[in-house]
This record gives structure tokens, C-alpha cells and sequence, in this order.
């Protein structure tokens, strides 16, 4: 049988009652049939030979249209979610609960082309191709013991998330702790080769192994293994926020530890002191490092994982969410031959994340780059990066003195934290150097005070400064279920928009809460930045130990957007929520 693939865009109502008529009349149709009729999707020649096919071969009418090229998968499930009230996601952007897809059996998940991909309160949520898959969806329901929650996903989506997910080396937290716990139940002796006997078993591999690779699947930037009481939490950093994930039995906390302290090249038999390691491998495809910590508590050793994404250190700085003049003074700054330039923040607000985009762009054959770090967290080509080392002598400031001596052109210094470093940093600068680093302040405006707090001289830190960039990590909107609304009075007085813009917002978006964002109403997250130059006037104010309140009003006056006022901007753009710029900047 030939079948056209010339899906036709619309069919008039004679058309539409003729082609009813021929395939046997609205009673002998099935509901897809009659919808893609009614809709004009599939002309009446196709939707004929289709339905032929289907009685003959009793293969789904949707697949055969697919198949066939007669209809855009995307398309039919948009249209069938529309018709049947459903939500459509598009799981190549979805973060998929690998202790969700875990609860399916392989020969399940193929026969009905269904898997599970998250939670709903204590419903399962199931996405498919065919949500008239009325069989599929009892025998999912009876095999889950619990209700499900379906979602219509493009049919090719669906069945590569099975192959990817369901019956491989991920098969989730809760389905390999199973096994591990029988391992574990047998290993009562504590010792150190014992140790290493349990943590190179299989099923104590394979759950570390779930554990991260879901911790990826979900974006995580972090993974805690905490020990307790009464067993072992794992939690992950989400978008900046942290989530409990589940809860392991307490007879699998030596195994698990000691199995990613082999993996980090750790001492599994310290466990009184912290120790601190690195572990490199693929996952899901991509190159990803985790950067390990240990520390002691009352009920054994924390274990917590910084996932770092080697894409991210090729990130350009268009990516970062710069609004586009602050974007150009940081340009003009950065393409300075000397001078030093600040990235301020607290703990995890992307400040590596922004140096590093920079040093992509300075990033030639004809400059010499020597980055000072610890850890060295991206490993860039063409970069000498030099990584930290207390016990064996090497310090920030004894390798600032090296390098020196290396004829460098740019030096990077992962971050300032005593008056040493920072004095050698600003002398790097002051003969003819251009310096990067970080430290830990609330703004721009107070981190001239925090150098001179270090013992730097006042006259030292105003010639050398030349930008200073403070900036907090925001949770992006999630852009498939953003709500749309006009905020009240109350709302903007509370984040004092009056003094950022003398208009209301007649329409800005709140979180709302779907499949793709695991109902959150974010997904990924984006920096707001303050950036401020130094200027002559900014100078001869910090020659003068001027206060961070009169660098600020002078920085305002010379055009710097302060952090909040470029979150509302950013508000203003949709692209996060008034609840979120509170979050984070006061």
C-alpha cells in the first residue's frame, strides 16, 4: 500500500464529513482519527489507507502516521494533549528522575512505549506517545501499585529515554541499594582491606554510579551523602537549592564512602580529618569532574560532590546574563594590557564561571596566561593553571613569586584571601600585568574597604583596581510554565521599584509549575551582575579611604546599575520572578 506523504493543512467541513463517510463514519473511527479530521492534519486519502493499515496489522494509528511521515510527531502530540487536556513535554529538555525510571521494568517500558519520568506528590508521572493507550496505562498503574499522572511526549523522545535510562547502568538510586544493602549486610568487619572488598562490589559500584549519574540527569550542581542517625540522606543542589532525594539504609554508609574515596584517590582508612580529591569520566555523554570533599561529623564522614561540567568553562560571556551595557564596560576593562580586575560574591555565584568565560576571550598564542588555583576546576587548552598545594609548600603567594619569574602577561588567582596574596597580586598589576581574581564581598563598592582591611595600602589598591564585577546567581523562569500577571503595589514596594523605575510593570511572571521543571517554576539559572568601573575620581575617593556608602553613590552617579535594579531589568524581560531578586539580593 502506498501512502502519501504529503500531509495536507486543512480540510473544509465537506471534506471533512466525506472522509468520515468513507472510512466508515464517525462511530467506526477512533478518537484520534476523528480529531486529526477535525483539525485538518492528514487528508482523507491518508487517513483512509492509514486506518486500513491499523485493522490489518492492529499497529497504533499515531505510529503508523509517524512512520509513514504523514504527520510531525511533535505535532500529533501537541494535538492529542490539547484534545485530551494533557500537558506536552519536550523530554530532551526534561531532567528525568532516575528513581522514577527506575521503577519500571525494561520489557514493561517497551511493550507499552511508556516511562516514567518524575513524581507528583505520591503519583508517578508517565510520559507516552500514545496517551490512548488505555491497556498500557492499567497495567502501569497495577505494576506501580500507585496512580500515575500522564504526559504526552514525541513517540522517538520516548522510546530513546527508554533505551537511555530503563535496563542500563542507571537504573536508580533505589533499585541498586537493594543489592547493595545484601552485600553490605554481610560485611561486619571493619577493617581496611575489608573496606576496599566492599566498595569494589558490584551492586556498591553500580548505586554510587546511579547516584551520580541521576545527580547529572537533574542538573545538579552538588551531591551530599550525609550520614545520620538512623541511615544515609543524599541530597542535591538544584538551581541553588538544595533537595532531598532519598534516604539509604545505614549498613551501605561505609560501603558508599568508602567507594567514592577510591574513586577520588582518597585514604579510606583517615576518616578523623578532611580530605579532599577529584574524579573525571563520562556520563550520559558528557565529560563531567567531581571535585570531593570529606568532613568528619558525629555520625561519620559527610561526603559532598561539586559536579563541574567542562562545557561550562567554554561558556561565552553573552551567556552569563550581562545586560549589554555592563557587558561593555567589563569588555573595555578585561582588554586592558594591565590592571587588576575583581570578581566578588558569595560562595557558589558563578564567579569561576565568569573568569574562566573570560579567560577563553584572552586566550592567544601571543600572550603567556598562568592561572594559580585551588582546585583547578576546568582544565582550558593553551592555559598554564597551576594547581595549590599546602602540605608540600605551594601557597598562593609562593606561586605568585614564581610566576614572576615565568614572564607572564595575564595571571589568574582563584581567590584573595590574605593580605600576601593580595599584595603580591596588586604589585603584579601595578608593574604591568593584568590580573583576574575573586573575593568574597556583598558588592562592588565594599571591596576596596576589604582589601585595605587586609593590610593593602589604600595608594596601592586605587592604582591598581581597575574593575570590579560583584554578581549573584538567579534561578531562570521556567519558560513552559511561567505565569503571566500584573503585580500589586504591596509587591512592588517591597522590592522598591519606585526607585528603580518611575512606570509599573503593566504584565511580569511568577513560577508556576510543571513536568519539565519538576514543578519547581525554574529551570537553570543565570548571574546578575554589578559591574563598576574605576574611574579618577573612584580612585583619588579610595587613595582617601572613602566608606563603600560614598563609592557607591559615586558609582551610581557615573552610571553603574546596581545588583538589584539589573534584577529587576531582568524581571522586566521574564526571565525571573520578583520572589527571586528578594532571594538573593537584599
Amino acid at each position: 500500500m502506498t501512502l502519501s506523504s504529503q500531509p495536507s493543512t486543512e480540510l473544509d467541513l465537506h471534506t471533512q464529513r466525506r472522509a468520515l463517510a468513507r472510512v466508515g463514519g464517525v462511530q467506526g473511527l477512533s478518537p484520534l482519527a476523528r480529531f486529526l479530521l477535525q483539525d485538518g492534519v492528514v487528508s482523507e486519502e491518508n487517513l483512509r489507507r492509514a486506518s486500513e493499515e491499523q485493522r490489518r496489522t492492529n499497529i497504533p494509528l499515531s505510529r503508523i502516521l509517524i512512520e509513514h511521515r504523514l504527520v510531525d510527531e511533535a505535532v500529533l502530540g501537541k494535538l492529542l494533549a490539547a484534545r485530551l487536556g494533557l500537558e506536552y513535554i519536550d523530554l530532551s529538555r526534561l531532567s528525568i528522575d532516575a528513581s522514577a525510571s527506575s521503577l519500571i521494568s525494561r520489557p514493561l517500558a517497551v511493550k507499552h512505549e511508556m516511562i516514567p519520568i518524575g513524581f507528583r506528590e505520591m503519583r508517578v508521572v508517565v510520559a507516552s506517545a500514545d496517551p490512548n493507550n488505555v491497556q498500557g496505562i492499567d497495567d502501569l498503574r497495577a505494576f506501580f501499585r500507585r496512580e500515575i499522572v500522564l504526559v504526552v511526549a514525541a513517540r522517538s523522545a520516548v522510546l530513546a529515554t527508554i533505551n537511555r535510562l530503563v535496563g542500563s547502568a542507571s537504573d536508580g538510586v533505589e533499585a541498586s541499594a537493594a543489592a547493595a544493602a545484601e552485600v553490605a549486610e554481610t560485611a561486619q568487619d571493619k577493617t581496611t582491606a575489608n573496606l576496599r572488598e566492599i566498595a569494589e562490589e558490584g551492586p556498591i559500584v553500580k548505586l554510587v554510579n546511579a547516584t551520580i549519574a541521576q545527580a547529572v540527569n537533574e542538573r545538579a550542581s552538588d551531591i551530599h551523602v550525609e550520614p545520620q542517625a538512623d541511615g544515609i540522606r543524599l541530597r542535591h543542589r538544584i538551581d541553588g537549592v538544595l533537595h532531598e532525594v532519598s534516604r539509604l539504609p545505614k549498613n551501605l554508609q561505609a560501603g558508599i564512602i568508602s567507594r567514592i574515596k577510591i574513586m577520588a584517590d582518597l585514604n579510606i582508612a583517615e576518616r578523623r580529618v578532611p580530605q579532599d580529591g577529584r574524579v573525571s569520566g563520562v556520563i550520559g555523554g558528557r565529560q563531567i569532574d567531581l571535585r570531593v570533599a570529606t568532613l568528619p561529623t558525629n555520625y561519620g564522614e559527610k561526603v559532598v560532590l561539586r559536579v563541574l561540567e567542562n562545557a561550562t568553562a567554554m561558556r561565552g560571556l553573552d551567556e552569563l546574563g550581562f545586560l549589554p551595557e555592563s557587558l561593555e564596560i567589563y569588555r573595555k576593562s578585561f582588554r586592558k594590557p594591565y590592571g587588576t580586575i575583581l570578581v566578588t560574591g558569595p560562595t557558589g555565584s558563578g564567579k569561576s564561571t565568569t573568569l574562566y568565560a573570560t579567560l577563553n576571550i584572552l586566550n592567544s598564542g601571543e600572550k603567556n596566561l598562568i592561572t594559580v588555583e585551588d582546585p583547578v576546576e576546568y582544565r582550558i587548552p593553551g592555559i598554564n593553571q597551576v594547581q595549590v598545594n599546602v602540605k608540600a609548600g605551594l601557597t598562593f603567594a609562593s606561586a605568585l613569586k614564581s610566576i614572576l619569574r615565568s614572564d607572564p602577561d595575564i595571571v589568574m588567582v582563584g581567590e584573595i584571601r590574605d593580605q600576601e596574596t593580595a599584595t603580591i597580586a596588586i604589585e603584579l598589576a601595578l608593574t604591568g600585568h593584568l590580573v583576574l581574581s575573586t573575593l568574597h564581598t556583598n558588592d562592588a563598592a565594599s571591596t576596596p574597604a576589604r582589601l585595605i582591611e587586609m593590610g593593602v595600602e589604600p595608594y596601592l589598591v586605587s592604582s591598581a583596581l581597575d574593575c570590579i564585577v560583584a554578581q549573584r546567581l538567579a534561578r531562570r523562569l521556567c519558560d513552559n510554565c511561567k505565569i503571566a500577571y500584573e503585580p500589586s503595589l504591596a509587591e512592588l514596594k517591597n522590592v522598591s521599584w519606585d526607585a528603580f523605575s518611575d512606570d509599573a510593570p503593566k504584565v511580569i511572571h511568577r513560577p508556576g509549575g510543571c513536568g519539565i521543571c519538576a514543578n519547581t517554576g525554574y529551570q537553570g539559572r543565570f548571574a546578575i551582575h554589578e559591574v563598576m568601573p574605576i574611574t579618577d575620581v573612584m580612585e583619588r575617593m579610595i587613595a582617601a579611604n572613602a566608606n563603600s556608602h560614598e563609592i557607591r553613590a559615586q558609582a551610581a552617579k557615573e552610571g553603574m546599575v546596581p545588583m538589584k535594579f539589573a534584577g529587576l531589568r531582568q524581571v522586566l524581560k521574564g526571565k525571573t520572578s520578583l520572589e527571586e531578586i528578594l532571594r538573593i539580593v537584599a
